[in-house]
């Protein structure tokens, strides 16, 4: 797999005329978004005041503000519909290809919503499951997909009907083949409890969190200060989690900067990294010229498909049980 050196390279050799071209369009869709969410602002302004002299009650200025931000949401995913499919088409695509030939892309697709459900990292029911930029394929023989996921849980309905969600993930969520088909199910979520209140009380916590899987002590004391182990089977637990993929595991959070979430079911390893954002969404608002756009772009695909090298996942080393 091509270095983030080798990816930035072809970034500005190969696809910087097709980003001076976008940045044109970005400014102008800019420039609209700035004009017509002004007019809009005016015209609320506007409805707002005459609402005032009539004595319009507390539920009127409500649904104005709602009409608001309604509006200035259409506006907005208006002028850039055709601006994100460029840029995804003219460099996310060949970005992703310059990286493995073999790999396809899917801008509208996502991971399926019964990987996140199978490797039950987060608590909540997934009741609506969205993404986009699904990117899947082999890398040394090993087969891995990811994409943007964000996943919610509905909390109640109003006097509508209409439904209240609270967001469980958002992020980059991975899936790839692992050389051995697991009996149980380990989890390897962030030890937020022990980080909190150290060592004896945070385990403590551990060990009493309502989970169907048992809590697993690890020997590696740098890798219970980030993670804490989940298993309903503590021997396959230890067989999986070596001191060698406990280093690779912390290396991974280290580059990634973010929560990391792991669970190994069935066949498969699920990787999810918390970033709270759409990853592969162009903003109107930054230049894609510049350099910390480019590199988080570049970063973030190579972090994802390099998954299967980063934990060693195409080495033949665990033997069935």
């Amino acid at each position: 797999m091509k270095t983030v050196s080798e990816l930035t390279d072809f970034y500005y050799k190969k696809l910087y005329p097709i980003l001076q071209e976008l940045e044109k369009d970005r400014k102008i869709i800019n420039s609209k978004l700035i004009s017509r969410c002004g007019i809009t602002t005016f015209i609320a302004i506007l409805i707002a005041v005459i609402f005032h002299k009539n004595h319009f009650n507390t539920d009127s200025f409500v649904f104005l503000g709602v009409v608001y931000i309604i509006a200035i949401a259409i506006i907005y995913k208006t002028l850039i519909i055709d601006y994100t499919k460029k840029f995804k088409e003219r460099i996310m695509r060949p970005l992703i290809y310059a990286i493995d030939k073999n790999l396809s892309y899917d801008p509208n697709s996502h991971v399926s919503s019964s990987h996140f459900r199978d490797a039950q990292l987060f608590q909540g029911k997934a009741d609506r499951v969205l993404g986009n930029d699904l990117v899947r394929g082999k890398i040394n023989g090993i087969s891995i997909e990811f994409s943007d996921l964000t996943v919610q849980q509905v909390t109640d309905k109003n006097d509508n009907g209409d439904k209240n969600y609270k967001t469980l993930f958002q992020g980059l969520y991975i899936v790839s083949e692992f050389n051995k088909n697991f009996h149980g199910r380990t989890k390897v979520l962030p030890d937020a409890a022990q980080k909190i209140f150290g060592d004896y009380l945070g385990h403590i916590l551990q060990d009493t969190t309502y989970t169907a899987e048992k809590l697993v002590k690890m020997d590696s004391v740098a890798f219970e200060k980030e993670f804490v182990v989940y298993s309903n089977d503590q021997i396959e637990a230890r067989y999986i989690l070596t001191p060698t993929m406990m280093e690779k595991i912390l290396e991974l959070k280290k580059r990634a900067k973010r929560p990391v979430s792991i669970s190994f079911i069935n066949k498969n390893i699920h990787i999810a990294i918390e970033y709270n954002k759409d990853l592969f969404e162009p903003s109107v608002f930054h230049s894609l010229l510049e350099y910390k756009i480019a590199m988080e772009y570049i970063q973030t695909l190579h972090l994802a498909i390099g998954i299967t090298e980063e934990l060693q996942l195409n080495q033949k080393l665990w033997s069935q049980l």
